[in-house]
């Protein structure tokens, strides 16, 4: 399997915002176990929405599988759309 990197044009702090609302909202829906962890599954999000990286490359590149990505991703949608940072 090849892979590549990678750069997304963002700041940290847009990183650290977005992990912190996946992480409020993992701990108000009592969420069980994940693979990743709030930070990378931000910069999974963030990748696939600046760069509009497929979910099959997100998931080579994160070692999970497709479904995972995807479900990262949408569950990362809402939480950036309800507060965004000032």
């Amino acid at each position: 399997m090849l892979s590549y990197p990678a750069t997304i044009p963002l700041s940290s702090r847009t990183l650290n915002h977005l992990a912190e609302r996946i992480r409020g909202n993992r701990k108000q829906r009592q969420s069980r176990w994940r693979r990743l962890d709030p930070g990378r599954q931000a910069l999974l999000a963030l990748a696939h929405l600046r760069n509009g990286d497929t979910y099959t490359r997100l998931a080579s590149g994160f070692t999970i599988v497709v479904a995972t990505a995807w479900r990262y991703v949408q569950e990362a949608i809402p939480s950036s759309a309800r507060q965004p940072p000032t």
